[in-house]
């Protein structure tokens, strides 16, 4: 188990455009174990390459029904809408309205770089369009409607 660290917002690497997988090496095979290990740390649903410091087309997510790997993902269509609470590794504690398709068909490869469309509704549709917009340097911030707020997870978590 290898934990990455996870860049925080005004970190200029979460500003920049991620550049595609060419082919899969001992060092990005490393990477997406590591980045699945760092995720689940930070009681994270999806991670992207750049969220640990590395501008390459690479997202792991696991919304509870089983770890997936993108790599080189592009949408391919959206449908339907969703409002709900967004956060971010890389915006610890804070949270924000987000409206996402709440339905999504995207395109990727996988670690042997064979090429899959994955198809995803609520929770998963969120975490896809999450996720590739990091790829493209763009935080969920700019599409919160309001102000954030401050999330008590763990506190919650505690009383119970």
């Amino acid at each position: 188990m290898a934990l990455r660290t996870i860049r925080i917002q005004g970190d200029r690497v979460l500003e920049k455009v991620s550049r595609p997988v060419e082919k899969m090496t001992p060092k990005l095979e490393q990477l997406i174990d590591d980045m699945f290990d760092t995720m689940y740390e930070g009681m994270g649903v999806g991670l992207a390459a750049p969220q640990v410091g590395i501008l390459k087309r690479i997202v792991v997510i696991d919304v509870g029904e089983e770890p997936i790997v993108l790599i080189n993902p592009k949408i391919l269509e959206t449908d339907g809408e969703q409002t709900g609470d967004e956060g971010c590794l890389s915006l610890p504690g804070k949270a924000g309205t987000v409206t996402r398709p709440n339905y999504v068909k995207v395109e990727a490869q996988d670690e042997n770089l064979d090429t899959f469309v994955l198809e995803g509704t609520e929770l998963l549709a969120r975490a896809i369009c999450h996720e590739c917009d990091h790829l493209d340097g763009i935080l969920y911030t700019s599409h919160v409607q309001g102000e954030l707020h401050d999330t008590n997870y763990e506190e919650e978590e505690e009383e119970e």
